[in-house]
């Protein structure tokens, strides 16, 4: 099932409530900025900020605007939602680097399973949460997650599961680029 228009998908207006403002500004207090966490630049971090962190789990919370990079004429793509919880998961294992003392380090999208959106498109101006829980990390750097996003009344709008890789050093991020050359 897709749902549409926009208005239909979230079930409220553009407007945060008081409530969601106080929380939104708890989160930018406790947790360090997306910059911090995710190893991209400018406009390539896609989330907005973190709002909680477990052991085990992230959310966070991107609001979908006109000058993002992958917008068109309708909103940001459904797919792109699939871009949100691999960076979510890039700024959890972000922020778990910095308990240890490390700097966050890169890590790679090897796939996922079910991905599952009830958009064509996410509307601009409208909050998403995002969600992602670890079900299991690996010694060796490989891990699967379920992640979920989810519109201001809580309703699903996209749910999978995705496989990730993360090299445990940098000289074995080098080894992994250096097999590849022919």
């Amino acid at each position: 099932m897709t749902l549409t228009p926009c208005a239909e998908a979230t079930g409220m207006s553009s407007k945060a409530t008081p409530e969601q403002a106080t929380d939104l500004d708890v989160a930018e207090e406790r947790f360090p900025p997306i910059a911090e966490l995710v190893p991209h630049q400018a406009s390539m971090c896609l989330l907005d900020q973190v709002v909680e962190i477990g052991e085990e789990h992230l959310v966070a919370s991107v609001t979908p605007r006109r000058h993002d990079p992958f917008a068109d004429d309708q909103g940001i793509p459904g797919w792109v939602g699939l871009e949100w919880l691999a960076q979510a998961i890039a700024a959890w294992s972000g922020q778990a680097a910095r308990q240890h003392g490390d700097t966050p380090r890169i890590g790679f999208l090897l796939g996922s399973r079910h991905y599952h959106c009830d958009v064509e498109h996410f509307c601009f101006d409208l909050p998403v949460t995002v969600k992602i829980v670890l079900d299991y990390r690996a010694d060796n750097g490989l891990g699967a997650f379920r992640g979920e996003l989810s519109g201001a009344t809580g309703l699903t709008l996209a749910s999978a599961t995705l496989n990730v890789f993360q090299p445990d050093s940098a000289d074995a991020l080098s080894a992994m680029f250096e097999d590849a050359t022919p």
